[in-house]
């Protein structure tokens, strides 16, 4: 089992797991010196490419991404998702995520649940792909966005879930948007890590879109800490390159190139 894995299945009961978004080399860069797990979403769909959904994401897309990302990972767990319509069955599935884990070197997928798709965890497990799982709200085959598991018989169907994707030999599971007794129970019954967004505290992890908790993406439901807002910063910072361009400030002599230094 790869070391990283094994580093962040060892947190379960005993350190919260720190997990960000990052679709780039130079924010992974930042990432890589705090956080456990550093996730190559397929929300870039809507935060770099502005689509409605995550639907027609291509695996092109998210192979780019994650060679971008790669390079600005040393210590952190590097897992990425399988975007909409690449694991329908396991043929499929495991010709995907292993053009995947081969292109990019990357340490592990991620595979949303439909409730029908554990013996594909189990299969690319097999042919040793790491499978990080995701249940509650999962975006690639749900709808409506809302509150997963508030009653009883929910709260059961969604346990159940959970502990199937464990049994497939899943490293870790996503909870999204589920409710926070539900939480706390699947995560007590779970052996493997429960990792949250919009899930309470009770799960053993949490992960955020990095844009959402730097105030740039424009989306912040109340699940969302907007840790600093750089839209508001950035906005200023073009607001003076544009003055000083409009009134000849920049570029000044000291900002000129010449033939022995560029740098």
């Amino acid at each position: 089992m790869n070391k990283k894995i094994k580093k962040i299945l060892f947190k379960k009961n005993k350190t919260k797991i720190v997990c960000l978004t990052a679709y780039s080399k130079s924010m992974a860069k930042i990432l890589d010196k705090f956080c456990d797990i550093v996730l190559v979403g397929d929300s870039m769909a809507n935060v770099l490419y502005g689509l409605k959904n995550t639907h027609t994401l291509s695996l092109k897309n998210i192979i780019q991404h994650t060679l971008s990302v790669k390079k600005g990972i040393t210590k952190s767990l590097l897992v990425v998702d399988m975007p909409k319509g690449t694991y329908q069955n396991v043929k499929i599935a495991k010709k995907n995520a292993l053009l995947l884990k081969n292109l990019t070197k990357c340490d592990a997928v991620k595979i949303e649940s439909n409730n029908k798709n554990f013996q594909i965890i189990k299969e690319l497990v097999k042919s040793e792909i790491p499978v990080m799982g995701h249940i509650g709200y999962t975006p690639q085959f749900k709808k409506k966005f809302k509150i997963e598991g508030a009653t009883g018989e929910k709260l059961k169907k969604l346990n159940k879930e959970a502990l199937k994707i464990e049994k497939a030999g899943a490293f870790s599971v996503v909870l999204e948007c589920v409710a926070p007794n539900a939480s706390k129970i699947i995560t007590k019954s779970l052996k493997i890590p429960t990792i949250g967004i919009g899930s309470s505290s009770y799960c053993d992890g949490q992960i955020l879109v990095t844009d959402d908790m730097l105030g740039l993406s424009g989306f912040y439901p109340k699940f969302i800490k907007k840790y600093v807002d750089l839209n508001k910063i950035i906005t200023k910072a073009v607001k003076r390159y544009t003055k000083d361009v409009r009134n000849n400030k920049f570029p000044k002599k000291k900002n000129f190139l010449n033939v022995t230094r560029i740098r």
